[in-house]
């Protein structure tokens, strides 16, 4: 950790090191010891949070709570669901549609040759010329 870094922290989370990241405080205390002139950057940090804590605080007025809740977005999960369950069944009802489609398309053209075989098959069978038959 640098000085700059060690700044930056003391901006962030003030001068009490119980604040910081734990994996920064190993690192600040280290650099502190090492260079006991950074503890001033601590003591401008101190000097910042004692004006911060000594600082009036005002609680929001019950109205004020009311209006700002009563204009914040409600969440629409529920239309959200809605609609997410028209778009499956509408994906379900297209595949169902393309699959029978499919399935007439494939089975009519392999009747139509099924039925074409065996009247040529038993119109040999019973020696009928294949033009009488065939028309």
């Amino acid at each position: 950790m640098k000085a700059k870094r060690l700044q930056a922290l003391a901006d962030a989370y003030g001068a009490d090191l119980r604040r910081w990241p734990a994996d920064q405080r190993a690192l600040a205390e280290s650099l502190l010891a090492a260079d006991p002139s950074l503890r001033a950057v601590l003591d401008e940090a101190a000097t910042l949070d004692a004006l911060l804590d000594a600082a009036p605080t005002t609680a929001p007025s019950a109205a004020l709570m009311e209006r700002v809740l009563a204009a914040a977005p409600k969440p629409r999960t529920r239309g959200r669901w809605r609609q997410a369950v028209w778009y499956l069944g509408a994906g379900w009802a297209a595949a169902t549609c393309a699959g029978v489609v499919a399935g007439v398309g494939l089975t009519s053209h392999l009747t139509a040759d099924a039925r074409a075989d065996a009247v040529l098959y038993q119109s040999s069978l019973t020696g009928v010329d294949d033009t009488e038959v065939l028309g």
